[in-house]
């Protein structure tokens, strides 16, 4: 992942960007736009997720290997919804970065961070639903929530650790007496970092699609698994695939063309043009995650709903017992998964 990052310290990459900034440059049309976009985005995040932070540390105690995941998949996008005001600014500032080195680093890494922590817990979820349904017998000893804290801890850290150098390299440059942050779109391309996709995006992304397509032949085989969980089980498919489709897959496909063809001396103006505009869409839709991951939550974690009503309405919702709820086998009893 580290292969992401910038380090403009030879003159070949300061020729590149400069010949890059010339043709790749934001007009004032596209800057209005992007603004426009990451203050709605902020505003729908920023909400979205202080809610379900809060509300899953308070049902903690309850909580349950995909509440667990969840609830971290909050924090990595607020870590990444805080430092959004930052490219409001700099849009309205007409591509100026007037926050200096150390928040360009922070920008930078908190993108990256963001990005591959959800990726990552995404996964996970992935992960448990496939062992809560397909093995949900096998599985009982592997889904504790302390292994799912170990597992969460050990992705920050090994994110964070591939993100680190982000932290400690030079990251702004000077441009016609503008500042340049070399982590809003003018990251360097470099051939290794196809290696980084790879192993970042492609190993998760395969995993994820391989656990659910196993998860829907395992429903579709059961026949005595109610309509209603099956139902909710697709459902929660449906939106952990849609995230991927929506916010990773065009950035990640676009950093691989970006990574191929991007060369500021042989590339043709037009050609940067594209690129370079290609690279702030697809930044904006992975920055989207943020607001789309508490739709997720509404849509797919009965307890996050639940408590969103109780908040919002001003009244408990009545749940029936288990009685009313008529027999289950195995298989149904883990689709519940206590979301």
């Amino acid at each position: 992942m580290d292969g992401l990052a910038v380090d403009p310290s030879n003159l070949f990459f300061n020729t590149s960007l400069e010949t890059s900034e010339q043709c790749g440059k934001e007009t004032a049309l596209e800057n209005i736009l992007f603004a426009s976009f990451y203050l709605l985005d902020f505003i729908l995040a920023f909400a979205g997720n202080t809610l379900a932070l809060w509300l899953f540390i308070r049902d903690q105690k309850s909580g349950t290997p995909a509440n667990i995941f969840l609830m971290h998949l909050a924090v990595a996008d607020l870590s990444f919804v805080l430092v959004l005001p930052t490219r409001l600014v700099y849009h309205f500032s007409g591509n100026h970065w007037p926050f200096g080195e150390i928040p360009c680093r922070l920008t930078g890494f908190l993108f990256y961070l963001n990005m591959y922590a959800s990726i990552y817990f995404l996964t996970c979820i992935s992960a448990d639903r496939f062992l809560a349904i397909v093995h949900p017998v096998k599985s009982i000893k592997l889904r504790r929530p302390l292994y799912a804290h170990l597992a969460c801890a050990f992705l920050w850290v090994i994110v964070a650790v591939a993100m680190a150098p982000l932290l400690v390299s030079v990251q702004t440059a000077e441009m016609n007496s503008t500042t340049v942050c070399l982590q809003l779109y003018r990251e360097k391309a470099s051939r290794h970092a196809l290696v980084s996709l790879a192993v970042a995006f492609t190993f998760p992304f395969v995993t994820t699609v391989t656990c659910y397509l196993l998860i829907i032949r395992s429903l579709r085989s059961g026949s005595r698994v109610e309509k209603h969980l099956k139902d909710k089980a697709i459902k929660m498919i449906v939106m952990v695939l849609m995230i991927f489709l929506i916010c990773f897959v065009p950035y990640h496909v676009n950093r691989y063309i970006y990574v191929l063809h991007y060369d500021g001396t042989q590339t043709s103006c037009e050609t940067q043009r594209v690129l370079a505009l290609g690279n702030r869409i697809t930044s904006c839709l992975t920055s989207l995650n943020g607001a789309l991951d508490p739709v997720m939550y509404f849509f797919v974690a009965e307890k996050f709903r639940e408590a969103l009503c109780n908040l919002l309405c001003g009244r408990k919702v009545v749940r029936l017992p288990p009685s009313f709820e008529g027999k289950t086998n195995e298989s149904s009893l883990s689709a519940k998964s206590e979301l």
